[in-house]
């Protein structure tokens, strides 16, 4: 009988620790042995979220490893910090959030706008991890007339509707109000993601839409993107650079300002740079920091 309890006991053990890795993310890296740090002071281990598909930021690749450049500049970054040591989860985005508000994470990666609801429930570094390179996609006929968001705004304005509780909403806000003689005509959206906006730009109509250039590369550059038939009557120019920052939970002050140090130091050497370019063929911090 005692033979039967303990294994249906550990049993029982082996079901719940695989569903609390399926529901939780898999703990992809290990961190840092102790004694690999250079202080030979003690070693924090910190969990670090990041999506798994968001590629080139965060994902995982071939391999089942943890990569992309958000992951990259944190591993940098860890190298950098003799009291931490990184480990890294993999797992999708409502996790990642829910899971750094309640400190199962410290911290995690996921592209992130800083926006002020976020800011409510979250911890912002003063550095940025990375940067996302915003533009407009508009007809290729008319790149004669639309050269940027200025010029666009003055041809006509008729942006593709943008749902209020994107930072892309804001961006565009704060634009019409720095050009109050060409604002752009901003039309609040009922959805987050409108699937047809290049094909309403094909129809006219709308003129433009507001687009990240990474997004305009997978839809409609890309052989494989679901837009690539449209690639020869579609064009893109960049309108600046957001920066996406690495999230904190709000009790992790002494590890956030030790990122920061870590980052600025990074930024310094030329390690920012050229991950940058590794990963995303380019500086993304030129569109950033002029």
């Amino acid at each position: 009988m005692k033979v039967v309890l303990r294994f249906v006991i550990s049993t029982m053990l082996l079901v719940a620790a695989v569903s609390t890795a399926a529901a939780g993310g898999m703990r992809d890296d290990k961190p840092a042995p102790a004694a690999a740090k250079a202080s030979g002071g003690p070693v924090r281990t910190v969990y670090a979220a990041h999506t798994q598909g968001y590629v080139p930021y965060g994902f995982v690749n071939e391999k089942g490893e943890s990569d992309g450049f958000e992951i990259a500049v944190l591993r940098a970054v860890d190298a950098v910090l003799d009291e931490y040591a990184f480990a890294f989860v993999p797992t999708s985005d409502e996790d990642l959030l829910i899971g750094i508000e309640s400190g199962k994470y410290a911290l995690g990666t996921k592209g992130a706008w800083v926006t002020a609801e976020r800011k409510k429930k979250f911890l912002f570094p003063e550095n940025p991890v990375a940067a996302s390179i915003i533009g407009i996609t508009f007809r290729a006929s008319d790149a004669d007339k639309i050269r940027d968001l200025e010029s666009f705004a003055r041809y006509s304005g008729k942006l593709v509707p943008i749902s209020p509780q994107s930072a892309q909403f804001a961006l565009v806000q704060e634009f019409n109000k720095s050009h109050p003689d060409s604002p752009v005509a901003l039309v609040p959206s009922d959805t987050f993601i409108i699937n047809d906006a290049y094909l309403w730009v094909i129809e006219g109509r709308y003129d433009a839409f507001f687009d990240l250039k990474l997004a305009f590369q997978n839809s409609v550059v890309s052989e494989k993107g679901a837009f690539h038939s449209l690639a020869d009557r579609l064009a893109w120019v960049p309108y600046k650079g957001i920066p996406t920052w690495t999230l904190f939970n709000r009790n992790e002050t002494e590890l956030a300002a030790a990122y920061d140090r870590a980052i600025e130091q990074l930024r310094a050497d030329g390690t920012l740079s050229a991950l940058s370019v590794q990963y995303f063929g380019e500086d993304v911090f030129s569109y950033v920091f002029e």
